[in-house]
């Protein structure tokens, strides 16, 4: 069984929502990102996301931005995030693994390249935002063939959009809280409830919601309906606002420990 499902089924026996957070891998370097995956894991996190740094991210707001312009800086690529789920599964993480990742650096690698390489360093789910559902037969198939989940986001949009994308989802849906980039709000869009449930319809799969998620208070909000939170550009800007305590190696524990504990406070 891919260690998604797993994991969602778990937590489902259990009664309990999954944390899915997300980090910019290389940032602010790879021994430090695996650090902070272990980190997370400790914390409460019960799969994680691996972003590859990428120059032009459409997706994503300035605090991701900022930290993909870092990892860049550092010369991380897709291979480097990829081997950095079998350095951290060498490191003793056991949460299911998902390469958040723009579909050009796929496409340079060679696409059955890329997904004998995702199978082989132990990476369970894919998400690629800039792929849409028109144009990801290619790699749905070869996903499938290798038993990778190609994880689709579902923005509130057309209601028969939304159906389309989520009935042929895999792993779990990813829901948009909110049209736009990603980043903390303060406020998510005025259908979200009903986005969910028009999701929640046309699929079986866990729906986990992301996109501006931040608190507590919000994390439990979104627990009462949906299978899954993503927490991503309040994680990236707690790293960002601790690199200089993680720099230093007589201070790294101490940086280490906000990051955990933070993520902690999020999941409750």
């Amino acid at each position: 069984m891919n260690l998604i499902d797993a994991a969602f089924a778990k937590l489902k026996q259990e009664g309990k929502t999954a944390l899915i957070p997300f980090l910019t891998i290389g940032d602010p370097d790879i021994p430090t990102s695996i650090a902070i995956i272990k980190e997370l894991e400790q914390a409460g996190a019960d799969m994680v996301e691996l972003g590859v740094p990428y120059s032009d991210p459409l997706a994503d707001g300035p605090v991701i931005q900022r930290a993909s312009e870092r990892a860049l800086q550092n010369r991380i690529s897709i291979l480097d995030c990829i081997e950095t789920a079998a350095q951290a599964r060498e490191a003793g993480v056991q949460m299911p693994f998902i390469l958040f990742t723009y579909f050009n650096p796929v496409l340079q690698f060679g696409l059955e390249a890329f997904m004998n390489l995702v199978v082989e360093k132990g990476i369970s789910g894919l998400i690629i935002p800039d792929l849409p559902i028109e144009e990801d037969e290619e790699v749905r198939q070869l996903a499938e063939a290798k038993g990778v989940h190609l994880i689709p986001l579902v923005a509130p949009t057309s209601k028969d959009r939304v159906v389309r994308i989520s009935r042929k989802a895999r792993g779990f849906v990813y829901c948009v809280s909110s049209l736009g980039v990603t980043g903390v709000r303060a406020e998510f869009h005025s259908g979200i409830d009903d986005f969910l449930a028009t999701v929640r319809e046309a699929t079986e799969l866990p729906i986990a919601v992301g996109f501006g998620i931040s608190s507590r208070e919000q994390v439990e909000r979104f627990e009462k309906i949906s299978d899954g939170v993503i927490v991503g550009s309040a994680i990236v800007r707690k790293i960002e606002e601790t690199i200089p305590l993680l720099s230093d190696t007589a201070k790294r524990e101490a940086g280490l420990a906000q990051i955990r504990s933070f993520v902690a406070d999020l999941k409750g």
